[in-house]
């Protein structure tokens, strides 16, 4: 009997392809051993062009929460002054972390929706004496995407002391990211987003700033100790025992990436992220987030008025579609699509059928397939402009 797969479309985890999933089922190896070390090599090597960087990457086994309490606990001190710069609820969430192991934190909040204000951040800076701002790349309850080059500049021209540390846990590997050049100093991501594979691997690249920073910081540290993870690559190895399912995967997510060239996973991203806006705002739904800063990776839309929410998420799951809610306060008041990892348009074009079959389940008046061509007309406008900027 063929087992129904589901067409997966939340911010995470992602669904996997084939041969990824068959690389975390293979037999496990000596983490210590020759083959485990080409292994993490290749995956170091490989991600470092997604980075943006030459510096060296941390792979450690963990949640992205795991990833942001590391780029943390690493390079401060109990008591030093943070920016929190939060424009939705993972924002809030790593500067809790940066409160809980007692960082003195400000707080700069965005409307949520919107992205942060580069201009708005360059005001805030003069006030304190900044050891670090803490910024987030793409926020997936809001399905907003922050323009980092702008914000990084704006820290750079005003407080060219301060640390950036950059959660990018649902952003890098679809999106384009220069780490190096905008300046940053630690940055973060997880295998269960854009890497196609499955929960358990946070993966965090340090500038030689941030390396620098993490001999003087003073926060406890054992298993997330940073230096230990880049003194036993060195040799091939993790300090700790690794989830080697996961490293098994990404290694493949990597190759598989590498055949599509980050030039086309970005362009898919893109053409998958204007599909599903252009096919929800088509089936009548109003999206959450400014248009100028829309995430390239989810998306948010309102749930509308008189739409009842659980019978209406019933049907569409009923139908082989598994979209997400809302997050903290925006908890029934919006539903989100990803668009993220191994996506393909045909999978956003399934899904924004099945809304629009669920829609007329529920007695909304829908124009029977005027969603997806009007996704289909999105993609390939944003598929052309992608082309266009290569």
């Amino acid at each position: 009997m063929t087992r129904f797969e589901p067409n997966l479309r939340i911010p995470g985890p992602t669904s996997l392809p084939p041969s990824v999933r068959e690389a975390g089922g293979r037999q496990m190896i000596n983490h210590r051993g020759p083959e485990f070390a080409a292994m993490l090599g290749r995956i170091q090597d490989g991600m470092k062009p997604y980075f943006g960087t030459t510096s060296d990457i941390a792979i450690v086994s963990s949640a992205g929460t795991g990833g942001l309490e590391a780029a943390v606990v690493n390079v401060l001190s109990p008591g030093d002054r943070v920016l929190g710069v939060s424009i939705g609820a993972f924002g809030d969430r790593f500067a809790k972390i940066a409160e809980v192991y007692g960082a003195s934190v400000d707080r700069m909040n965005a409307e949520w929706g919107w992205a942060a204000d580069p201009a708005e951040l360059q005001e805030r800076l003069p006030a304190a004496e900044y050891r670090a701002v803490l910024l987030t790349h793409n926020e997936t309850s809001t399905g907003v995407m922050n323009p980092i080059p702008a914000l990084a500049a704006a820290i750079r021209a005003t407080a060219p002391e301060a640390l950036i540390l950059v959660d990018s846990v649902s952003g890098l590997g679809a999106v384009p990211f220069e780490m190096d050049a905008w300046g940053c100093d630690v940055v973060v991501t997880g295998s269960q987003k854009a890497w196609m594979s499955a929960p358990g691997l946070a993966m965090i690249a340090a500038s030689e700033r941030g390396w620098a920073a993490m001999e003087t910081a003073r926060m406890p540290r054992f298993y997330f100790d940073l230096r230990k993870h880049r003194e036993s690559a060195r040799n091939g190895e993790t300090p700790w025992t690794p989830a080697i399912a996961v490293v098994y995967q990404v290694d493949e997510g990597l190759r598989l990436m590498a055949a599509e060239g980050p030039a086309g996973i970005f362009a898919r991203h893109e053409a998958c992220a204007a599909a599903t806006q252009a096919g929800l705002e088509a089936l009548g739904f109003s999206l959450f987030a400014d248009p100028a800063h829309r995430s390239r990776t989810v998306t948010a839309a309102h749930i509308p008025d008189g739409l009842d929410w659980k019978a209406f998420n019933g049907e569409v799951k009923r139908r082989g579609v598994v979209v997400a809610g809302g997050q903290g306060k925006l908890a029934g008041t919006v539903f989100r699509v990803g668009h993220l990892g191994s996506v393909i348009l045909d999978e956003i074009l399934g899904t924004i059928a099945t809304l629009e079959e669920a829609l007329v389940a529920s007695g909304r008046p829908v124009e029977v397939g005027a969603a997806v061509a009007a996704a289909q007309r999105a993609a390939v406008a944003a598929e052309r402009g992608a082309t266009a900027r290569a």
